[in-house]
């Protein structure tokens, strides 16, 4: 950047755009934190946005509210960067607006920002000081970052072309972003400086900052086209900062610092050149008692392309030296300074440091490492001379270890310089080709421009022209005109860019130079032609005026007509995906309303077309030769009736897609419906089917074949009702089919259906083997139907969970009850009970139990005879017997302890069962 010279006057009222923070807390510009005052900001860097958008057609009303989805901030981010940024999403959804400020996020990162504390989540979720702390950075990333005046960071170079510019006016001193700024009269100034007609500096005071700030706010917008985003009173009441050191508190500079980034008008200053160091003799890094020997160092950089395969070999004492030297002759190569005219030479040096420290630097590490390794080493054992003489060091050589620490320290602050030099030539470059492409651009779009427009202002057609062409002839010179003016800033812009080239030694300055000689010359033989010519067409006095405001008349209500038509074909044929009647009936409404609109519109068409065929009724009546094209707009009755014509055949292709959209989404509602019916009647009466069967086994209504037979029956009245469950899967597979995930009118899906359902075959299949068990008890002991009852009270008396088994806490207080005590004693009879060591106690153990506490004298018989039911009155008893009959616990109990049955009647593998009832009756200990 240039300290003075030609301002463009686009970018002086871009400089309005800043504003003063209403917080009080620091900005911290790698972070991104935002003040806590945020209401004062948030229209400012609304407004910024806003200022971009537009040039999108379109814009935010609320900056923590509107970037949400992420599609706005995409958007943003392509029209400052000029870049395309990945497609977004559109859904709705969460993740749809996390996946785009993700994309947004990801963009900003790849520009070299990093971004702290700011993540998606934190944007979708409208946390306003992430926000703006997002937005301010991608302010310093897009406007600020590139700035440097004289090798400055972008905060002073804005200041020092700010003081530069502003040195020639009374009351005006910058020297910060903050106070000098409060008064109006930089603003102002800045303004003046290179638009003077625009302002009357003098008449300014000092005393009156409301004035001054609405004079400037109120000429840029008015004359510069610039958007006016803050108003005095706003600028005046900002909430100071204190200030550090005590003193007046005093405005946040930081919201200022954005307000003058496109008030630049060119690249940084020429750097300054930096004089080539001489090879020099090299020189021990560090001292030591004895100095060595200082050999002579060639010149830098093919100094440290020698190679480090050649010393793995060698000693350290003589690798020292050698190491040494390498570093002596580094440094010079490092510390020079030798700028190049182009990225490209700027890159190869650049890929020259890179490859010296990827290839040739890492070997000399190793050698450094090794030398000064065997100091350490010779220190921290004591045997300094001894470990030394084992390495082949000399006590000189040891001394050497000392000058290579220091030498290397030079080295490495020398390469850190260098890195540091490489890119901010680079960037100096990329600011100089950045400029020059400028200069390229504008000048193409001024000559693609200027083409053909001599030979037009030389036809001299007025002589042998009609009145009416003459008119029409002088309107399109006058528009002309108008624009020639507007374009006489591009050519300002086009010098002020050539001049700067020039001070900042661009390496191809001759064909800027020329090209822009080229452009000045051809301007001022516009400027001489387009005289001549209007004083040629001043010589009528008449014009097409009725024809001309006929078209400027049509031009007005075409294009939005078109606009409407265009939206209105983009809406008709938009996809829609809907999950409900609601939905869908929303859409059908939206589409009749619009329907309904149809007939205004095609009077509209026809009243435009109207005003179109009037124009050449009145060139035909005048023999007029009317131009091809309206020369207000590009939108032709032709393609009026083209896309009403595709308006009128959109319609009801809508209408078929709506209708079948709502057929199928009556089809899901009604399996929705269908299926939930189903499942409200088949749920309910699972669950009641499972309480009754559970009522059925804890109560003893009735007796055991009373409940058994009513068991079956509510056994085959289930069988009786899959049907229903059957029609439910049925149901369920529509559903599926449909791709029906949801369903309000039932709470029962059909997997707890199933579960259920499986639950009730076990449970009522499990319950009648209890109840056949107990009947066979029953009879095998002789007990009464009064004594089952008694037994079942017992059960559910003792079992508190209602489970259906005695627990062993549960069974305890069952054997206490009954005179029993000790817990030897409980853990016998559990072990007689629980066989199995299952830990509960079930109901036909517990009738067992009981049967025997209740027996009288003569039980061995009553068991005998038991046993000989079972065994169909034979003297023994099989195994298989034993399991077929009773339950799979006792059985295995009574095989494992009858004895063979030794009677000659007996088969192979026949039990006694009398011997094991008579033991049986005779242990005391049951």
């Amino acid at each position: 950047m240039k300290g003075s010279g030609s301002f463009p006057v686009g970018s002086v009222g871009s400089f309005l755009l800043g504003s003063v923070t209403r917080g009080h807390s620091q900005w911290d510009e790698r972070l991104g934190v935002i003040p806590s005052g945020i209401n004062g900001i948030l229209p400012t860097f609304t407004a910024w946005c806003n200022s971009h958008l537009r040039k999108a057609g379109t814009q935010i009303e609320n900056i923590d509210e509107d970037f949400r989805d992420g599609l706005k901030l995409m958007l943003l981010l392509e029209v400052i960067s000029g870049e395309r940024l990945p497609k977004p999403e559109r859904g709705k959804m969460r993740v749809h607006k996390i996946n785009n400020v993700n994309k947004a996020l990801d963009f900003i990162a790849s520009k070299g920002v990093k971004l702290v504390s700011i993540g998606a989540e934190e944007i979708v979720d409208g946390n306003a000081k992430m926000t703006l702390g997002m937005i301010w950075t991608i302010i310093l990333r897009f406007a600020i970052q590139d700035i440097s005046v004289e090798e400055t960071s972008a905060k002073e170079g804005l200041l020092l072309w700010c003081q530069r510019k502003t040195a020639p006016y009374k009351n005006v001193n910058v020297q910060n972003f903050h106070i000098s700024w409060k008064d109006g009269l930089a603003f102002n100034a800045l303004i003046h400086r290179h638009r003077p007609e625009l302002i009357e500096y003098d008449k300014l005071r000092k005393d009156d900052p409301v004035t001054n700030l609405n004079n400037a706010f109120e000429v840029a917008e008015k004359y510069l086209d610039i958007p006016k985003m803050l108003d005095a009173e706003g600028k005046r009441g900002i909430p100071e900062a204190p200030d550090p050191g005590g003193s007046a508190p005093k405005p946040h500079p930081k919201p200022q610092i954005p307000c003058a980034p496109s008030c630049w008008c060119g690249s940084s200053p020429k750097p300054h050149p930096k004089p080539q160091i001489p090879c020099a003799p090299s020189c021990w890094c560090g001292s030591s008692p004895k100095p060595h020997p200082k050999p002579q160092i060639p010149c830098a950089p093919s100094c440290w392309c020698g190679s480090s395969s050649q010393t793995s070999s060698q000693t350290p004492n003589s690798l020292c030296p050698q190491l040494l030297a390498w570093i002596q002759r580094t440094i010079p190569w490092l510390e020079s300074r030798d700028p190049q005219k182009t990225i490209p030479a700027m890159q190869q040096k650049l890929e020259d440091f890179r490859e010296y420290r990827r290839v040739h630097k890492p070997p000399k590490v190793q050698e450094k490492c090794h030398r000064v390794g065997s100091r350490a080493l010779g220190e921290s054992q004591g045997g300094f001379g001894v470990i030394l003489e084992d390495f082949g060091v000399t006590p000189g050589g040891f001394w050497c270890a000392q000058d290579i620490g220091a030498g290397w320290q030079r080295l490495e602050q020398a390469e850190k310089g260098h890195e540091e030099w490489l890119l901010t030539e680079l960037r100096r470059l990329e600011r100089l080709d950045h400029l020059a492409e400028k200069f390229r651009q504008k000048a193409s779009i001024h000559e693609g421009w200027t083409e053909g427009k001599e030979v037009a202002l030389r036809d001299r057609d007025s002589g042998t022209a009609s009145l009416a062409q003459v008119r029409a002839l002088l309107r399109k010179h006058e528009a002309f005109e108008s624009d020639l003016a507007a374009h006489q800033d591009r050519v300002e812009q086009i010098a002020a860019i050539a001049q700067e080239l020039n001070e900042l030694d661009y390496y191809d300055s001759p064909s800027v130079n020329a090209r822009c000689q080229k452009i000045c010359d051809q301007w001022d033989l516009l400027g001489s032609l387009t005289h001549s010519r209007r004083e040629a067409l001043e010589k009528t006095e008449k014009q097409l005026e009725t024809i001309d405001e006929l078209h400027l008349e049509y031009a007005k209500r075409a294009a939005p007509f078109n606009n409407w038509m265009e939206s209105a074909m983009e809406d008709l044929q938009d996809m829609f995906i809907v999950h409900t009647i609601e939905e869908i009936q929303g859409l059908i409404a939206a589409h009749d309303q619009f329907k309904s609109t149809l007939p205004d519109a095609d009077k509209e068409r026809e009243a435009i077309l109207r005003i179109q065929q009037e124009a050449q009724r009145i060139a035909d009546l005048h023999g007029i030769q009317l131009p091809g094209n309206n020369p207000y707009t590009s939108v032709t009755p032709q393609i009026i009736n083209s896309k009403w014509e595709r308006v009128q055949q959109l319609v009801p292709k809508r209408d078929q897609a709506l209708q079948e959209e709502q057929n199928r989404q009556n089809s899901n509602e009604h399996l929705r419906r269908q299926f939930g019916s189903q499942a409200n009647r088949v749920g309910p009466w699972i669950q009641t089917k499972m309480e009754e069967i559970g009522r059925i086994s804890i109560e003893m209504n009735g007796t055991l074949e009373d409940q058994l037979n009513h068991l079956k029956e509510y056994e085959q009245n289930i069988v009786e009702y899959k049907p229903n469950l059957e029609l439910l899967e049925q149901q369920h597979q529509l559903v599926q089919e449909a791709l029906i995930f949801d369903n309000q009118h039932s709470n029962y899906t059909m997997e707890h259906l199933r579960v259920g359902w499986e639950q009730l075959l076990t449970t009522i299949a499990r319950t009648i083997n209890e109840v056949e068990n107990q009947i066979l008890t029953r009879d095998a002991k002789g007990i009464s139907q009064e004594q089952m009852q008694e037994f079942r009270a017992s059960f559910n008396h003792f079992d508190k969970d209602h489970g259906g088994a005695l627990g062993p806490e549960e069974f305890k207080a069952c054997l206490i009850s009954l005179g029993y005590d000790g817990d030897a004693e409980f853990q016998r009879i559990m072990a007689v009970v629980d066989p199995n060591g299952s830990g509960t106690v079930t109901f036909q153990a517990f009738i067992d139990f009981m049967s025997r506490e209740t027996t009288d004298t003569d039980t061995a018989e009553q068991v005998i005879n038991s046993f000989r039911v079972l065994a169909g009155d034979k003297n023994y008893i099989t195994a298989a017997e034993l399991r077929r009959e009773l339950p799979a616990a006792q059985a295995e109990y009574c095989i494992a302890r009858m004895a063979p049955y030794p009677g000659p009647d007996g088969i192979p593998g026949a039990l006694d069962y009398k011997s094991f009832s008579t033991a049986l009756y005779g242990e005391s200990d049951l």
